[in-house]
């Protein structure tokens, strides 16, 4: 059995349990270990203890860099009763470093893989310190044996372009996980409202996103009630002034709380006609180019995405031909875009979703199966690079003898 130990900058991110369990349904045995920025029992993988290299906080980078470098300090002791992994992975760049830290000290050929699902405004700067963050970034990942990455427009845009970084790369779309034992009856049928009920738009998952947040609030006082707008997820507090006094205030908006995923999606997909699929965080770079979770749950689930123009969201559901696409990022133009919503009109857009192809919403077993293989091999690659490292050393010896 493949053991892959998997650094994590975040502990309590629920895209870490789906990694985890992704992991272990493709025949992987885990160990985890990672940081943690808040307490989250819903993101625990039954059975995985993980491995806490200390506490960081959202927002605070200088934070996260000091509480990296003591952690590895104190890696060697906290690594002590782990058993040699055939590959690690690091996620994200700070624990890309941790991962080549692990590596030296378990003083193996296994290959280190970059996951990164994010590029980080910092990274993209074009400054003295954007330069500086980015031979980081080429130093720890210059010999990594692979590159994760979730959305093409990241390539295309960052690594390819921009990083420096010459790696094999695997997309690994945000798919939804869907494997034997978490799969509840997906309604796939239209949800009209209820008569003198609001149509409902659901922006769900990490919500970091100000501005979301204050335009999906004058859009519904501006529908005047005939829009609600739900909440659920993990509020990034750091990114509001206050989020649950904002919320509170507002009259067509609720929060519902965080959820398990994937167990939890269709329930909470199956009380929305829409799916917000956008995000301003980092407007422009990163938010422009990543293909979020919510798109993927809310195809699978039958909730009609909506995406800005311009991002590659909005490429992706050009290409389908679904979704509704916002022309212009405010209030004034999701009126137009929703203000003349009715029956035909919506179920004209669920049903353009409803027949695509489910399979692109969704990981099964088979594809669990297929990338635990494909680490595997990395284990084969890494040491033939070793061997063949080795040989000039060999000869050299040899020379010597004679």
């Amino acid at each position: 059995m493949l053991h892959i130990l998997y650094f994590v900058h975040d502990l309590a991110d629920p895209a870490v349990r789906r990694r985890v369990l992704m992991l272990q349904a493709g025949g992987a045995k885990v160990t985890l270990a990672g940081f943690r920025r808040d307490d989250n029992a819903l993101a625990a993988v039954h059975g995985v203890e993980p491995i806490e290299l200390g506490r960081t906080r959202d927002a605070q980078f200088a934070q996260r860099i000091a509480a990296v470098a003591k952690s590895a300090l104190r890696l060697r002791g906290l690594l002590r009763s782990i058993e040699k992994p055939d590959v690690i992975i690091g996620r994200n760049l700070e624990m890309l470093a941790v991962a080549k830290r692990a590596k030296s000290i378990f003083g193996g050929d296994m290959p280190v893989v970059y996951e990164c699902l994010d590029i980080h405004r910092l990274l993209l700067r074009k400054d003295v310190f954007g330069n500086a963050l980015r031979g980081i970034e080429r130093r720890f990942g210059a010999d990594a044996a692979l590159l994760l990455t979730s959305s093409p427009a990241f390539v295309e845009h960052y690594f390819r372009s921009r990083s420096g970084l010459d790696l094999p790369i695997l997309l690994l779309e945000n798919k939804v996980l869907a494997i034997e034992g978490m799969r509840a009856e997906i309604a796939i049928t239209p949800r009209l409202p209820a008569a003198n009920e609001p149509w409902k738009i659901g922006w769900f998952g990490a919500l970091r996103c100000r501005k979301s947040l204050e335009m999906l609030a004058e859009f519904s006082r501006q529908m005047e009630g005939r829009f609600e707008i739900i909440l659920r997820g993990r509020p990034a507090y750091s990114e509001f002034g206050d989020f649950d006094g904002f919320v509170r205030d507002a009259p067509f908006m609720r929060f519902g709380g965080p959820y398990k995923n994937p167990e939890d999606l269709a329930a909470i997909y199956g009380e929305v006609q829409f799916s917000w699929a956008i995000d301003f965080f980092e407007e422009g770079l990163n938010s422009s180019w990543l293909l979020p979770n919510r798109l993927y749950e809310g195809g699978l689930h039958g909730a009609v995405p909506i995406a800005v123009d311009g991002t590659e969201t909005a490429r992706f559901l050009a290409k389908r031909k679904i979704g509704l696409t916002l022309e212009k990022a405010d209030a004034a133009h999701l009126v137009t875009l929703l203000g003349d919503l009715n029956k035909d009109r919506y179920l004209a857009a669920f049903n353009a979703s409803a027949a695509q192809d489910r399979r692109q919403w969704m990981t099964d077993r088979a594809e669990c199966q297929g990338l635990v293989q494909r680490l595997a091999s990395l284990t084969h690659a890494s040491g033939q690079i070793a061997e063949l490292k080795a040989l000039p050393q060999m000869h050299r010896n040899r020379g010597g003898l004679q």
